[in-house]
C-alpha cells in the first residue's frame, strides 16, 4: 500500500463505529416523542375530554415545522454543533420534565397538568426542529451510509417503543396504577437515551477520523456550519484565510436554486409522508370493528408498521432506486394503498390489515432512504447541508398535512367511546 493510500485509509477510520453512533443519534431524535405517543392511552385516561391523542400532535407539529423552516432559512450561518446539542439537551430536559410533572400532580390529571403536557409537547417539537434538520444536513455532506444509519435509528425508536409498550402492557395490565407505571418507565428510559445522545455527539462523534475528514472537506469547500465541530475535534479552521485569497471559489448555489434543481425530490418526500400519515393512523381510525386481538390490535399494528419501516431502511443496502423518475413513480404508486386500505377495512379481516400496514411501513422506510441519500450527490458540502435541511422542511410539511387529514377522518366518523384509535401513531416520523 502506498503512502497516499495509507493516509486515505487512516482518514476514513472509525466508519463502523460512526455508523453505530449515527444509529443511536437517530434513535434519540424521536425516542422521547415516540414515548409520548405510545403512552397516549395513559393520557386518554387522565384527560378523557381533551382528545390528547390528537391535540398533542397538533401542538407538536407547528413548532417542529415553524422552527425547522426558520433554521433552514438561516442554515448557512448556524453553528451545527450548537444546534444539535441544543436539540438533544432539550429532549433530555423535556423527558425529565414529564416525570417531574406527573410526580408533582400525583397522576391526577386536570387542566393544569394537561397544559403542562402540551407545553412539553411543544418543547419536543422545538427540539426535533433543531436535531432533525441539523443532523440530516450535517450527515448529508458525509458518506451515504451515515445518513442511512441515522434514518434507521429514527425508525428503530418507534420499534423499540412499540416493543416496550407491549412489554409494559403485559407486565402492568392487571396491576393497580399500571398505566402510570408504564408511562414513567418509558420516560425514565427516554431520559437515559437523550443523555447518551448528548454525550456521544459532544465528545465522541466529532473526534472520529472519518467525521473529521468529511467536515474538513466541507470546510475547504466553504462551509461555515462545521466550524464548531472541527474546533471541538481540535482541527484548526482555515476557511476565512482561504476565502480572502479566492472568494469566488467558495460561491455556492442559493437555497432557492437548490430547491429548483431538486423539486422532484422535495415532492417525493412530501408525498411519502402525507400518504403515510393520512392512512396511519388517519384511515385506521375508521376501522372500528371487533377483532380477535381485542385491545392488542392497535399495539400489533404499531409494532408491524415500525418493524417493517426499520427493515425498509436497510433494504437499499441490497437494492436501491437511483433513478429520479423511478423514485417519483414509486411515491405516486403508493397512493394505490388508499383504496386498498378502504377495501380491506370494509371487507377484509385483521390479517390483511396487518399486512397492508406492514407494506406501508416498508415503503415509507425504503423510499425515505432512497431520497435522502441520492439527493445530496454531486454537490459541495455547504450545498449538501442546505439541501438536507430543505428536504426535512418538505418532510415536515407532509407530516403536518397528514395530521390535518387525520382530523378529517375523525370529523367524518368519530371513534366510539371517545378513545380515538390514533394511539397507533407511535413511530411515524422521518
Amino acid at each position: 500500500m502506498s503512502n497516499s493510500e495509507e493516509a486515505g485509509a487512516s482518514q476514513l477510520k472509525g466508519k463502523y463505529f460512526g455508523l453505530f453512533v449515527c444509529f443511536v443519534l437517530g434513535n434519540g431524535c424521536l425516542f422521547s416523542w415516540n414515548s409520548m405517543l405510545t403512552i397516549e392511552d395513559y393520557y386518554v385516561y387522565l384527560f378523557p375530554k381533551n382528545h390528547p391523542t390528537r391535540v398533542l400532535t397538533l401542538v407538536y407539529q407547528p413548532f417542529a415545522l415553524g422552527v425547522t423552516t426558520l433554521l433552514t432559512y438561516h442554515e448557512a450561518k448556524i453553528n451545527t454543533r450548537r444546534r444539535n446539542l441544543t436539540g438533544y439537551t432539550l429532549f433530555f430536559l423535556s423527558s425529565f420534565a414529564i416525570i417531574v410533572l406527573d410526580v408533582a400532580t400525583k397522576g391526577q390529571g386536570g387542566v393544569g397538568a394537561f397544559v403542562g403536557v402540551c407545553v412539553i409537547s411543544a418543547a419536543f417539537g422545538i427540539a426535533d426542529a433543531h436535531v432533525q434538520g441539523g443532523m440530516v444536513g450535517d450527515l448529508s455532506l458525509m458518506c451515504p451510509e451515515f445518513i442511512q444509519s441515522y434514518l434507521a435509528g429514527l425508525a428503530a425508536s418507534g420499534a423499540i417503543t412499540s416493543a416496550l409498550r407491549l412489554f409494559t402492557k403485559a407486565a402492568f395490565e392487571n396491576s393497580q396504577d399500571g398505566l402510570r407505571k408504564g408511562a414513567m418507565l418509558f420516560f425514565s428510559i427516554s431520559c437515559f437515551f437523550e443523555l447518551l445522545c448528548v454525550l456521544l455527539y459532544a465528545f465522541v462523534f466529532p473526534t472520529l477520523p472519518i467525521v473529521k475528514y468529511y467536515r474538513s472537506k466541507a470546510a475547504s469547500e466553504g462551509s461555515k456550519t462545521v466550524a464548531g465541530d472541527l474546533a471541538a475535534a481540535g482541527v484548526p479552521a482555515q476557511h476565512d484565510e482561504q476565502v480572502e485569497e479566492d472568494p469566488k471559489r467558495y460561491e455556492r448555489l442559493s437555497t432557492k436554486k437548490l430547491l429548483q434543481q431538486n423539486m422532484d425530490y422535495a415532492l417525493d418526500i412530501f408525498l411519502i409522508y402525507v400518504l403515510t400519515l393520512s392512512i396511519f393512523p388517519g384511515f385506521l381510525s375508521e376501522d372500528t370493528g371487533a377483532h380477535n386481538l381485542g385491545t392488542w390490535y392497535p399495539l400489533v399494528l404499531i409494532a408491524m408498521y415500525n418493524v417493517w419501516d426499520l427493515i425498509g431502511r436497510y433494504v437499499p443496502f441490497l437494492i436501491k432506486l437511483k433513478s429520479r423518475k423511478c423514485i417519483m413513480a414509486a411515491a405516486l404508486a403508493r397512493f394505490l394503498l388508499i383504496p386498498a386500505f378502504y377495501f380491506i377495512a370494509k371487507y377484509g379481516n385483521q390479517g390483511y390489515m396487518i399486512f397492508l400496514t406492514s407494506f406501508l411501513g416498508l415503503g415509507n422506510g425504503y423510499l425515505t432512504v432512497c431520497v435522502l441519500t441520492e439527493a445530496p450527490k454531486g454537490y459541495m458540502g455547504p450545498e449538501q447541508n442546505a439541501l438536507g435541511n430543505v428536504l426535512v422542511v418538505f418532510l415536515l410539511i407532509g407530516l403536518f398535512s397528514g395530521v390535518v387529514l387525520d382530523w378529517l377522518w375523525w370529523i367524518r366518523q368519530p371513534t366510539p367511546g371517545g378513545a380515538p384509535s390514533s394511539l397507533i401513531c407511535a413511530g411515524i416520523r422521518i
